[in-house]
């Protein structure tokens, strides 16, 4: 899977069979509704958050089990989605989604309600949501056909980020990217050099020979530099960061807090 060539403004049709990217654009102007963590300023989408009629779910500056993006260069790309009134559609500007891989999704294709997190395998805070909420979720909405899960790389933690993430991209060509994915995050802090993955991937039966050829592959580097530069056009402020039918929650929050937002969409508020 390779990515596409990325334009400066794309126009993404709602209702679309894009899988999760899409929901991802019609995020863009609910992310500004609250302040960006200092040192950030916010994207351009702020102009168009009445238009867009989203909410933020939470306030990224406050204490929400989310992990502020470190430091660092970003591109200085700003996203921007503006509302553009068509005959029988509403038609929206915003980053170029990549391509979804559906290897990286889990749930019913009919479910209702659909889940996009951007994650870091180095972050403390997708580990806790891994860990203690992601469970429940699984158990009461995705195994019931509520909720669809799609994963998107954010990995913003240096090269360990990046090497799990691409590790992971590589156990997906063999099915088994959601085994890969939990055990990245069992235990209390990650272990993610390259004999870690490696142990990991024959841990859950991988091929070795095949996963180590696929993680020099560039094809899947460039699909995790896809991811984080989608990302970062939409001016994500850390991570873990969920779009809920495309709302934006924050953080890995209580249980509670995603029961909410869940039953929200359902409501299709």
């Amino acid at each position: 899977m390779t990515k596409e060539s990325p334009a400066p403004r794309h126009r993404v049709l709602l209702g679309s069979l894009a899988g999760a990217a899409v929901v991802a654009v019609l995020a863009v102007a609910a992310l500004t509704n609250q302040g960006e963590p200092a040192g950030r300023a916010a994207p351009a989408a702020a102009s168009s958050r009445d238009s867009a009629n989203a909410s933020m779910g939470t306030d990224p500056s406050a204490s929400t089990g989310g992990s502020p993006t470190p430091a660092g260069p970003t591109g200085g790309a700003e996203a921007t989605a503006t509302p553009t009134p068509t005959s029988s559609v509403q038609v929206w500007e915003g980053p170029t989604p990549p391509p979804v891989d559906p290897n990286l999704s889990k749930g019913s294709a009919q479910a209702p309600v659909t889940i996009v997190e951007f994650g870091d395998f180095k972050c403390p805070n997708c580990r806790r949501f891994a860990q203690r909420i992601e469970p429940v979720l699984k158990s009461r909405y995705l195994d019931t056909g509520i909720v669809r899960m799609f994963w998107r790389d954010y990995p913003i933690r240096g090269r360990d980020s990046v090497r799990a993430a691409v590790a992971a991209r590589a156990a997906s060509r063999q099915g088994r990217f959601w085994e890969f994915h939990d055990s990245l995050y069992a235990g209390e802090r990650p272990r993610l050099t390259d004999a870690d993955l490696r142990s990991v991937a024959a841990k859950i039966g991988l091929d070795l020979a095949r996963f180590d050829a696929d993680r020099r592959d560039e094809s899947i580097r460039r699909v995790v530099d896809g991811d984080l530069g989608f990302a970062t056009e939409l001016g994500l402020p850390g991570t873990p960061a969920f779009l809920i039918n495309g709302e934006v929650l924050f953080g890995a929050q209580p249980v509670a807090a995603f029961e909410k937002a869940i039953e929200k969409a359902r409501r299709g508020g």
